[in-house]
């Protein structure tokens, strides 16, 4: 086996292990397409978790973004697999260079503990961490068409972290971070005592549905376009979306409990959904 493909190989174990969601949905797409989003996985894999477990964050993110640029010039990244699996995907795909410094963009925004007043302000973040994710993947998934895909990729990622921090409110504040706009809690005479004293209150139920209202507009949005998709990808997109977009109604199922559950969707109910779209 040759260094780029353990490199792959290397880079589907971090998707394998740390979304099946995704993983599921993207093991439907050609061989070529499917390795190059696990190593833009990974790419998005490591800079998260140097924001939420490495010990100084800051330092390591500065370091991980010179790799990145060094990796760009051609620096031959031996002994780490995901740069070298990254750089074979830019040598095979016309990708977007400003998606991923975006997307570290976003991650320094959790270090410097932004707060968050507006939803507008929940979407310019969401754009960075998530939104950049999909203009990364574009010009694998659909080439050619990234111009007439880009408005509603934007979108979907929007809908999709808004689920994540609906999702992850407990886990989230666990961290020190709540991403909540404040005038959402003034509108709804709800405050951030009341989120770490875990009150599943009416008010609290307000704010969620109101921010999940923003999700599905958004996922609604995203969903006009997908027909532009190539064939080879357009059932995984679509999958990932309406899984992403399942796991609101898991919440909602579970009584918004958000404080002491993490919410995933069964497998059972992935297939279902992945199967009626096949």
């Amino acid at each position: 086996m040759n260094k780029i493909s353990e490199a792959y190989d290397h880079c589907e174990n971090i998707i394998k292990l740390h979304s099946k969601t995704f993983y599921r949905a993207f093991s439907l797409l050609p061989k070529d397409q499917k390795k190059a989003v696990w190593a833009v996985y990974a790419f998005c894999r490591r800079v998260d978790d140097i924001v939420d477990e490495d010990t100084n964050p800051s330092e390591e993110l500065s370091h991980f973004e010179k790799e990145f640029e060094s990796c760009l010039d051609g620096y031959d990244h031996r002994d780490a697999p995901m740069w070298v699996a990254l750089g074979d995907v830019f040598k095979r795909f016309n990708m977007d260079v400003q998606a991923f410094r975006d997307m570290i963009k976003g991650q320094r925004m959790d270090i410097c503990e932004r707060e968050y007043v507006k939803m507008d302000d929940v979407l310019d973040y969401s754009y960075h961490v998530a939104s950049s994710v999909g203009l990364m993947l574009m010009p694998i998934l659909a080439p050619g068409k990234e111009q007439h895909l880009r408005e509603d990729g934007i979108y979907l990622g929007y809908a999709m972290q808004l689920t994540n921090i609906l999702r992850d409110i407990g886990e989230d504040l666990e961290r020190g971070r709540l991403y909540i706009p404040q005038d959402l809690l003034v509108k709804y005479e709800y405050t951030i005592t009341d989120l770490r004293e875990h009150r599943m209150n009416d008010a609290f139920q307000s704010i969620w549905e109101e921010m999940a209202g923003h999700a599905e507009y958004y996922y609604d949005k995203a969903f006009r376009t997908m027909n532009l998709y190539p064939m080879y990808s357009r059932t995984p997109v679509k999958s990932a979306a309406l899984l992403y977009r399942a796991i609101l109604d898991e919440v909602r199922n579970n009584h918004y409990n958000v404080f002491s559950k993490k919410h995933f969707i069964s497998k059972d109910v992935k297939e279902k959904i992945i199967t009626s779209i096949s």
